[in-house]
């Protein structure tokens, strides 16, 4: 089940738990790391929706409670790629290089999820995880 596109099943194929240099795989890392923090909530890209019935199926083989997901749309460029470190992503530092403003940068993310700018008070207060845009926000700059 996750919060933004509800119940949600995929193909749990024969995946790798262990990479050939003998590292843990991301899939068994992501699931054993959690509970290990005890996560019970995990909000991430949407990117990752697929790999998610592979988490919960290994959660469950390890008795290990399966967390509450929200899969939230990415930021992409204006050519609708995604917006990451390699590939060169506006850090904060580098806003606040520009002199752009803490403030202007609190309600350019609240912008992304369709909440008043404003006071962080009353954003929170009218926020509501199902009303989180379904579509990528396109990043133009500050």
């Amino acid at each position: 089940q996750d919060v933004l596109h509800g119940e949600f099943t995929g193909v749990v194929d024969d995946f790798v738990l262990r990479r050939n240099d003998g590292v843990t795989a991301y899939n068994l890392a992501v699931v054993v790391d959690d509970a290990a923090q005890s996560i019970d909530q995990v909000v991430r890209g949407d990117d990752l929706l697929p790999s998610t019935p592979r988490q919960a199926y290994l959660a469950s083989l390890l008795n290990i409670p399966v967390p509450a997901y929200a899969h939230v749309p990415l930021v992409v460029n204006s050519d609708g790629v995604r917006l990451a470190k390699r590939d060169g992503a506006v850090t904060l530092a580098d806003l606040s290089n520009a002199g752009v403003s803490a403030a202007a940068v609190r309600d350019l993310i609240l912008q992304s999820l369709k909440l008043p700018a404003g006071p962080l008070e009353e954003a929170l207060a009218a926020f509501q995880p199902a009303n989180l845009p379904r579509e990528p926000w396109v990043w133009s700059g500050p």
